[in-house]
């Protein structure tokens, strides 16, 4: 069960609270500094949390994947969160290097064309970055203001390294990482900042949508790298009004749980390759036992 942690207005150092595993991370120096589309070009040779977490859901559909046969979706959702990203761990300055904000301004009005306007959809034409609309941008900047705003993910990200990849042999896999945020000081450890809806269902969505899998991936990932073993938070922001933050430390016997699943999963993703049977987990018969 995930509940509210008793804890003073500062993050205290976790060791004396989840073992003697936990060591302080002070050398960062494993950590691959590159961009985005170079990590994501080595998706084809590396395995990450995302693609294992897709395995994990349909061996079928991550095979499907895998050779180009079922594109990703890039959504509006998606385009927030990506520029999210980018204003609340890596600076203004990486942001508007990144993003196109605005639009070509209308003369009769002052104003900005509309993005549904064909003046906006030429001008985006010939940007040569994701375009962000006025008010896609105005949302941004209160998902930034929010994440400011809250205590807890200030501290978490006071001190630290954004974007930062970690490749390495794990479970007899070639996998790699690039971990939102680590901070070296006690207690902080390995940061995963979400973007979503709502935050009243967000522990549900923690477990619908792989994040503590893809979490305890990057700590084990860390480990191997660093030989360290590093505590995990989870920093979540509303997309929409009241633009709520909140902030939540995974328990290490969650995080052990969802490594030895996904070691198990890694486990089957070999045995795929090495039979061809790419199954959908869903061939047997099934019971409803409960209402």
């Amino acid at each position: 069960m995930i509940g509210e942690l008793d804890v003073p207005a500062r993050i205290p150092p976790l060791n004396c609270r989840i073992g003697a595993l936990v060591r302080t991370l002070r050398d960062l120096s494993f950590l691959i500094r590159e961009p985005a589309d170079v990590y994501h070009a080595k998706g084809r040779d590396f395995l990450s949390a995302h693609a294992l977490n897709e395995f994990r859901r349909c061996p079928l559909l991550y095979r499907k994947k895998e050779l180009g046969l079922v594109p990703e979706r890039d959504t509006a959702a998606y385009l927030i969160g990506r520029a999210a990203h980018a204003l609340i761990l890596e600076g203004r300055e990486r942001y508007q290097r990144e993003f196109a904000v605005g639009g070509p301004i209308n003369p009769k009005t002052g104003q900005p064309f509309g993005s549904q306007t064909k003046a906006f959809a030429e001008w985006a034409a010939r940007q040569s970055k994701p375009v962000l609309s006025d008010a896609q941008a105005a949302l941004v900047e209160q998902v930034a203001a929010a994440v400011r705003g809250h205590l807890f993910a200030r501290e978490l990200l006071a001190e630290g390294v954004a974007e930062g990849v970690v490749r390495g042999e794990y479970a007899g896999h070639r996998c790699q990482a690039r971990i939102d945020w680590i901070n070296p000081v006690d207690g902080r450890g390995i940061v995963d900042l979400k973007t979503a809806d709502e935050l009243d269902s967000f522990e549900m969505a923690m477990r619908a949508f792989g994040y503590l899998h893809q979490v305890a991936f990057y700590r084990a990932l860390v480990a191997e790298a660093s030989g360290h073993v590093q505590p995990v938070h989870i920093v979540a922001v509303e997309k929409r009004e009241p633009f709520r933050c909140g902030v939540w430390q995974v328990a290490p016997a969650v995080l052990d749980q969802a490594q030895r699943e996904n070691e198990e999963a890694m486990t089957d993703l070999r045995r795929c390759r090495e039979t061809g049977d790419w199954f959908t987990r869903y061939e047997s018969l099934r019971l409803v036992e409960r209402l």
